[in-house]
């Protein structure tokens, strides 16, 4: 039986960055950032970045010959950026809801005692823009 590794403290982890399919990187990728008050960054061979606020990179990679496989991205946005988020939604004619299952179109959520958002992005993931972290046991 091999020896057992020390574990790190979970401190010490982070997410670096993720790899988000697009079948058009550069459209998903100027979507999103444009929703979020974002900056897309020079190509990365095969990827086109956004980097957030955490150090963390979502890395657009484009898939031609597949379909996408929806995924779920949720981002702690400031508050005072919620509203003008919402409104760039409203002006791109994209749908918003208030729950994941997205049955309450053109409404957010006060979970948590802040607010919060769906939405779809051009190749169906999950998008959620979100005031207060969730709650955790």
């Amino acid at each position: 039986m091999p020896a057992q590794q020390p574990q790190l403290p979970v401190t010490s982890i982070q997410l670096n960055h993720t790899a988000v399919c697009a079948s058009d990187r550069q459209r998903s990728a100027e979507f999103l950032a444009g929703i979020l008050g974002l900056e897309i960054g020079a190509p990365f061979g095969p990827f086109l970045p956004i980097d957030l606020g955490n150090g963390v990179t979502l890395d657009f990679y484009e898939v031609r010959d597949q379909p996408i496989q929806s995924q779920h991205y949720a981002f702690l946005v400031p508050d005072d950026q919620f509203d003008t988020m919402i409104s760039r939604l409203e002006a791109a004619g994209v749908t918003y809801y208030a729950d994941p299952h997205q049955t309450e179109p053109g409404k957010v959520n006060d979970w948590f005692g802040g607010h919060g958002a769906y939405f779809a992005d051009p190749d169906g993931h999950n998008m959620e823009i979100l005031t207060r972290p969730y709650a955790r046991p």
